[in-house]
C-alpha cells in the first residue's frame, strides 16, 4: 500500500501580463524597408514637420498681435495700471 497521503500538482501561480506604466512615445507603424518607401515616409516627415512649423509661426504672430497674453487676469491688469501710471508720471 501507498503510505502517506496523494500530493496534489499544484497549478502554480499564473503570469499576470505586465501593464504598461505609460503609453510609449513614437509612432505605432511598422517601418517600411523597401527603398521607395523609406524615401517616401522620410518626405512625409519633413513636410509634416515644415506644416507644423509653419502653423505654429502663425498663430504666435496672431497671438502678439492681440497684446501681452497673461493667464491671470487682475495680475495683467495691475501691471497695466502700473505702466499707465508710469507714463503719466514721466510726461
Amino acid at each position: 500500500m501507498v503510505q502517506g497521503s496523494l500530493k496534489k500538482i499544484g497549478g502554480g501561480q499564473k503570469k499576470q501580463p505586465r501593464k504598461a506604466k505609460q503609453m510609449k512615445k513614437g509612432a505605432r507603424t511598422i517601418a517600411p524597408k523597401k527603398a521607395a518607401l523609406v524615401t517616401q515616409k522620410r518626405l512625409e516627415k519633413k513636410l509634416t514637420a515644415k506644416i507644423n512649423n509653419n502653423i505654429e509661426r502663425e498663430m504666435s504672430v496672431k497671438a502678439n498681435a492681440v497684446g501681452k497674453l497673461t493667464v491671470m487676469k487682475k495680475l495683467a491688469e495691475a501691471t497695466a495700471a502700473e505702466a499707465a501710471s508710469k507714463k503719466k508720471g514721466k510726461k
